[in-house]
This record gives C-alpha cells, sequence and structure tokens, in this order.
C-alpha cells in the first residue's frame, strides 16, 4: 500500500493485487497472464481492470512494459533499466544482468533519450542444450 501512496495512486485492492503478482512472479507476464492469476484470488475483477491497472502503473513509472516480443507486451516489476533476452524457440522472457551505457536523461547528440530498451533475441540455454541432445541423438 505504501508503494502506491509513494506513487500518487490510491491503494485500491485491485492495484495492491496487480502489483504484489508483479512484485511475487519471477517471469514477465503479458497482461492476459497477468488476469488470469490475479484472476485466482480476486474471482470477480475485470479483465479491463487489470488492464487499466496495469497501464496506471506503467504511468506513473512502477513497472516497464516490454514490447519485446509480436503477440503481446510483457510487464516487468523491475522499473529501472535494463537488457532482456527472448528465447526464439521456448519464448522465455530473461532479464540480462548488463550495464547500460546509455539512462534516460541522458544528451546524445544534443538529444534527451527519455527511455531506453534494450532487447536481445536468441536461443536460452536449455533450448540449446535440448538442440544439442537431439543431435547427439541423431
Amino acid at each position: 500500500m505504501e508503494r502506491l501512496r509513494q506513487l500518487e495512486l490510491v491503494p485500491t485492492i485491485q492495484r495492491l493485487a496487480v502489483l504484489e503478482f508483479l512484485e511475487e512472479t519471477d517471469i514477465h507476464p503479458t497482461a492476459e497472464q497477468a488476469y488470469q492469476e490475479v484472476r485466482k484470488r480476486f474471482p470477480s475483477i475485470a479483465k479491463a481492470t487489470v488492464y487499466n491497472v496495469l497501464d496506471a502503473l506503467k504511468k506513473a513509472g512502477a513497472i516497464r512494459e516490454l514490447t519485446i516480443a509480436r503477440e503481446a507486451a510483457h510487464y516487468d516489476y523491475n522499473a529501472n533499466p535494463h537488457p532482456h533476452f527472448l528465447c526464439r524457440t521456448c519464448g522465455v522472457l530473461i532479464d540480462v544482468d548488463l550495464p547500460c551505457p546509455i539512462r534516460p536523461g541522458d544528451e546524445i547528440l544534443g538529444n534527451l533519450v527519455e527511455s531506453v530498451n534494450t532487447y536481445l533475441y536468441g536461443v536460452c540455454a536449455e533450448c540449446r542444450t535440448d538442440l544439442a541432445k537431439g543431435e547427439n541423438d541423431s
């Protein structure tokens, strides 16, 4: 509740439920995934409510919206700029612990940077291992 007050958002049960889910999850959920999970605790919550809460949290700077996948946006509780890796094989989305040389507020060639998104695409370690096993079985 204190976090919502710090963000100058009215601390409603719905906002608290969505924020707690995002804080506790180890994935970068889509809005639909967030809705399905929050609905387990609050069966009467509307899908539009969850989508509106995600939008309000994003606008307040509490979470980041990731447009790394074509199918749907994903949400990250860690709003600090950091790279993400998307596996093109299994779709896992992973935080990458690398320093970002450019930060919001930096100036580049007289241009003010407002946000930074670094997306990396490839094959995750688990899929690479599975692919290697498949090649060895042949």
